[in-house]
């Protein structure tokens, strides 16, 4: 992966920031100061993208944690290419914390699979940036991953529960998707589309949970090979749980740790660059793991929603909604052509234009 070098001017921070021999772009982690554990046993990995104050306010957090005061857990924040910020080199001065920079966006799986190669945990934690997590809550992930062999030798996969900004539950988890279901979904409120509301008081095995919040062992993930790349944003998360499950790996969802997830996608304007990056995401689960007929079904629909939604966008007068409709259009017969290198074009094109809208976001959390 290409990366770049940070813009360090204050002399602590370049005494505080060497770059990785190996690689350029890489922020070095100050050694935990008064460290009790040689290696961690949890590492926490954060793809940050345009939310360099959300990615602060939770790093804080996390090190308001006794785990990454003793060095039994470490913060790896990956960047995928946000504009630069000093907080950056800041963040890479603190003791537990790594930050390393991309030199282009190339998707949420690409980021996590960098920061979980380089870091050491024996359990890894997905998190987030728009993610506030309760005083302690390391240490109660720790506990909580040092007790599961004895509770399952085959857990690979852990969720916990989210909630929204006003503490009210929020879709944590959910079962596999189908063509029917899917379809099925379009009658359902977003925030019930992709996930299921869980009633359960206590753990329990489930098929798949968010990768909003997800611990897994390192074991499976990298048994896995981590996440697949082919998918830029979204169900990826849904992917690797079926594929854990089919290797023999267990996913539980357990609601006594809980975490705020202030903007999840249901709760937030689609504009249609990111409605072309979620459709292909669905579009490329489908081809991967549905029947090749219902596969075609699914992309006859999006083709059908494409023309819909351009042609209405045209009588708006919104041209540049015209543009990206149309670009779905393109995507969707790429994809079902084999057309991989056309199909990259169009998801990059519209990453490109998402730099507003996850800024947005940035500082509004607590």
């Amino acid at each position: 992966m290409a990366t770049a070098t940070a813009d360090l001017r204050s002399p602590a921070a370049r005494a505080a920031v060497q770059p990785a021999p190996e690689a350029k772009g890489v922020l070095r982690p100050r050694p935990s100061a008064g460290t009790a554990v040689g290696t961690p046993q949890l590492s926490v990995v954060v793809v940050n993208f345009c939310q360099w104050r959300n990615t602060a306010r939770l790093t804080r957090q996390l090190r308001r944690c006794e785990a990454v005061r003793r060095g039994a857990a470490e913060v790896v924040i990956v960047d995928n290419h946000s504009p630069r910020k000093r907080v950056a080199a800041t963040l890479a001065g603190l003791s537990g914390v790594s930050v390393h920079l991309s030199g282009s966006n190339e998707g949420f799986a690409r980021a996590v699979n960098r920061g979980t190669n380089l870091s050491r945990g024996e359990w890894v934690l997905l998190l987030n940036p728009d993610v506030s997590v309760p005083d302690g809550f390391l240490d109660d992930v720790l506990d909580a991953a040092q007790r599961w062999p004895a509770v399952d030798s085959r857990c690979g996969v852990v969720g916990f529960q989210l909630r929204n900004r006003d503490g009210s539950r929020q879709a944590s988890a959910g079962r596999f998707p189908t063509l029917l279901r899917t379809a099925a979904g379009m009658l359902l409120p977003r925030s019930r589309r992709k996930c299921d509301h869980q009633a359960l008081a206590g753990r329990a095995p489930v098929p798949w949970v968010t990768g909003g919040c997800l611990l897994v062992r390192r074991d499976c993930y990298e048994g896995l090979g981590g996440l697949d790349e082919g998918f830029f944003l979204y169900y990826e998360d849904v992917d690797f749980c079926l594929r854990a499950r089919a290797a023999g790996w267990s996913i539980w969802y357990d609601p006594a740790l809980q975490v705020k997830h202030h903007w999840p996608l249901h709760v937030r304007e689609v504009p249609p660059p990111l409605r072309l990056v979620t459709r292909h995401a669905l579009l490329t689960y489908s081809r991967k793991h549905w029947p090749r007929w219902q596969s075609r079904v699914l992309s006859g629909v999006v083709r059908a929603e494409a023309v819909a939604r351009r042609h209405l966008a045209r009588r708006r007068g919104d041209d540049s909604a015209e543009h990206w409709y149309g670009e779905l259009g393109r995507l969707t017969g790429d994809l079902a052509a084999g057309r991989g290198d056309a199909v990259a074009g169009h998801v990059r094109r519209a990453a490109d234009t998402l730099h507003g809208i996850a800024a947005a976001q940035d500082g509004r959390t607590q």
